[in-house]
């Protein structure tokens, strides 16, 4: 049986070989991904996570350790992150993948359902990767079936060999890319206007979702077809194009099978619109990162007035495995007012191990061991905190508002700087103020009239434990009076 999962979830995201080695450390004994004790799962769901993602659990590629032991750039990030390190250290990618079966040093496929049914127990979905622009340079396919992959000839491979690789079979292939960068060298471009390779990844995609509550898809814009044809279409020799969307067909035909299960799209170039039309239940809103990170609270507001639909699907974050540390990149107040309004806005609120915590090292996915930080108390405190005021029934199942605010008095324009909402079902509501700017920020706050009650209300604040009280006709006559200093912010529960 499937999890439930709320209408606005919270998701955690784990790398698996590190968090085995932390469980390995803490338990003094040998765990793998089908003994992992069931009190962490008891734990997640305490602080209110409805799914785990197990970031890299499939089998790593040894083609893909090689490069990540020859790659400079690589033995610098893990000189940063993990000085000391070894080469027992890197593992390769966990997006090189080599076989979508659980690693063996994780355990065994057996042991990843057990992972799940522990989860599901808990009232936790498990989210797995698939990665759908290409598989590990030594993946089984890459010797048995060549035509899967975008293949080149011998001029290709000689002019650009750092895009086009020969395999023992003497095939030469390309290596995975991203229009924008240098390909992947670890990996094999996967022809997504081949039928046979449409049919093959589904049919892996089918193997996941028995093992899953949802799958978050790589850099899934890469497989559309267009931007697939603006990549690849030079290397294609005139073959007939695809007329329906990769992602289209294979949601479909998994959820068919798997009504409940859930898309997650990593996503950019403002395809996310495109690609919940296409089926996915969430898409990542870099654009909101990236707002977040320039400091622009009226590009946020302007942001939240968004489709509905797309803001529900959206997913919102301040940092995972592919961006720095949230406490480095925004520091350490910043990053607070940023979480607030990533966890506290609609869609699905996405959380980085270790985030909780303040670490401030970013990890490099191919190391498998991580630094210990200590755990910085002040923001430890302050998620404890936010994730309590979010486990509430009317922030995951509630009616959504954005309010505008208004001038504390005329020519204040720091009014501007501030970001607030309402989620209210039934009379109830919870309101999150938020200073969005390094200036201390006054302003006032018009409630709609059908939630200002009749005696005095009492504004209790999640965050800091203060209370308020104001009387109706001054919230009515006045609005409610907003003073902030750099970064604060209200999580009001009113009473």
């Amino acid at each position: 049986m499937r999890s439930p999962v709320s209408k606005n979830p919270a998701l955690l995201e784990i790398n698996t070989a590190v968090f085995l080695k932390r469980m390995r450390t803490l338990y003094r004994q040998d765990i793998d991904l089908g003994t992992i004790p069931k009190e962490q799962w008891q734990d997640l769901r305490h602080k209110g996570f409805d799914l785990l993602w197990c970031m890299g659990v499939w089998e790593r590629s040894p083609g893909s350790k090689i490069s990540a032991l020859g790659d400079t750039g690589l033995l610098q990030a893990y000189e940063r992150a993990l000085p000391g390190w070894n080469e027992d250290d890197v593992t390769g990618s966990p997006y090189a993948v080599h076989s979508y079966l659980p690693d063996p040093t994780f355990g065994t496929q057996e042991d990843l359902r057990t992972l799940k049914a522990g989860l599901n127990e808990a009232g936790i979905g498990l989210v797995l990767d698939f990665v759908p622009n290409h598989l590990a340079l030594d993946h089984l396919w890459t010797l048995t079936c060549p035509e899967n992959f975008i293949r080149g000839t011998r001029h290709n491979l000689r002019n650009n060999p750092d895009m086009f690789f020969q395999t023992k079979q003497g095939d030469i292939l390309a290596h995975g890319k991203d229009p924008n960068f240098p390909s992947w060298k670890d990996t094999a471009q996967i022809n997504y206007f081949s039928p046979s390779a449409r049919d093959a990844l589904i049919d892996e995609m089918l193997r996941i979702a028995r093992s899953a509550d949802g799958m978050r898809c790589d850099m899934a814009m890469l497989v559309l077809n267009s931007v697939f044809e603006q990549t690849w279409g030079a290397f294609l020799d005139g073959a007939p194009r695809p007329t329906e969307e990769f992602w289209s067909e294979a949601i479909s035909r998994v959820k068919s099978r798997y009504p409940s299960f859930i898309f997650i799209a990593e996503a950019y170039w403002d395809l996310e619109w495109k690609l919940q039309q296409l089926g996915f239940d969430y898409t990542y809103d870099k654009k909101l990162y990236d707002l977040l990170q320039k400091t622009q609270a009226q590009q946020i507001q302007e942001h939240l007035w968004a489709e509905p639909s797309y803001q529900s699907s959206s997913v919102r974050f301040i940092e995972n495995h592919d961006e720095p540390r949230a406490a480095a990149a925004f520091g350490r107040d910043r990053s607070t007012a940023a979480a607030i309004v990533a966890a506290t806005v609609p869609g699905m609120h996405f959380f980085h191990d270790g985030q909780m915590e303040g670490s401030t090292i970013r990890q490099p996915v191919q190391l498998c061991r991580q630094r210990q930080e200590e755990t910085d108390r002040r923001i430890y405190r302050f998620y404890d905190r936010l994730l309590g005021y979010t486990r509430h029934r009317l922030l995951r199942s509630g009616d959504w508002m954005l309010l505008n605010p208004a001038p504390a008095w005329e020519g204040n324009p720091t009014y501007r700087s501030l970001l607030s909402w309402i989620w209210h079902r039934d009379g109830e509501f919870r309101l999150v103020i938020v200073n969005y700017s390094p200036d201390h920020t006054q302003g006032r706050l018009y409630l709609p009239k059908a939630l200002i009650r009749k005696t005095t209300m009492v504004f209790h604040d999640m965050l800091s434990d203060a209370s308020y009280e104001r009387q109706p006709s001054d919230l009515v006559q006045s609005g409610l009076y907003i003073e902030l200093g750099p970064w604060q912010a209200h999580l009001f529960h009113i009473a």
